[in-house]
């Protein structure tokens, strides 16, 4: 757990310094930071999908993990949670609150270096990845404060639960964790991370969060498999 730890820790200082320096940051220079942002994680997502080696199964998991998402309402949940931490912790002009802790913990959560990272530190005890991962997501989170507000902060929360949850159950999986299940869950993390990018670039409107139980259907799969 030191490196959930960590990552969590660096989010909120992140989010904080992004707070104090909110007013001092003009408007073209967030605006210009935020494309640069985004623009980095559309390439993160893009190397992570690459890894992937069965195409047809990315398409399989997006397809179906995406109808479940939408059956579940999971975009729809995590903005609601979002709305209620800002009316009875904090508020923010225009929804801001709301829509920087759906953001803040999509980008934190969704992706390889997310699952690899604590897949690694549950097995192996090696915390590596979660620490850089740590590094980017304090600067990540200094920009998203400056433009989102506090609600960035409060998506240290999600990043301990979901995180925290993969690196305690890391060995009561480690039997179905092979190298190809890892390539294909980190590949359909790395496309949802790319679809983050463009929603951040105001490129498409795409409901994320419907989509996340696609991350973990190769290992659904792999599990029903060997069973069958």
């Amino acid at each position: 757990m030191i490196g959930t730890l960590v990552n969590a820790a660096a989010i909120m200082a992140g989010g904080t310094l992004g707070l104090l320096l909110k007013k001092g940051i003009k408007e073209r220079y967030k605006a210009t930071l935020m494309q640069a942002i985004s623009l980095s994680v559309v390439l993160i997502g893009i190397r992570s999908a690459l890894k992937a080696t069965d195409l047809l199964g990315i398409i399989i998991c997006m397809a179906i993990g995406s109808l479940l998402g939408e059956a579940m309402r999971i975009e729809g949940r995590l903005e609601a949670l979002g709305d209620y931490a800002q009316k009875h912790i904090g508020r923010s002009a225009n929804g801001g609150f709301s829509k920087g802790f759906v953001t803040a913990s999509l980008v934190f959560c969704v992706g390889s270096m997310a699952i690899v990272g604590a897949l690694e530190s549950g097995l192996a005890g090696n915390h590596d990845t979660l620490f850089a991962k740590s590094l980017l997501d304090g600067i990540t989170s200094v920009v998203f404060a400056s433009t989102f507000g506090s609600g960035v902060l409060f998506s240290a929360v999600p990043v301990l639960v979901y995180q925290g949850a993969i690196t305690a159950g890391a060995s009561l999986l480690k039997p179905f964790l092979t190298g190809d299940v890892i390539a294909q869950m980190s590949g359909v993390g790395g496309l949802l991370i790319a679809a983050i990018g463009l929603n951040m670039l105001k490129v498409a409107r795409i409901r994320i969060g419907n989509m996340l139980p696609a991350i973990f259907l190769p290992l659904i799969y792999y599990m029903v498999a060997q069973i069958f």
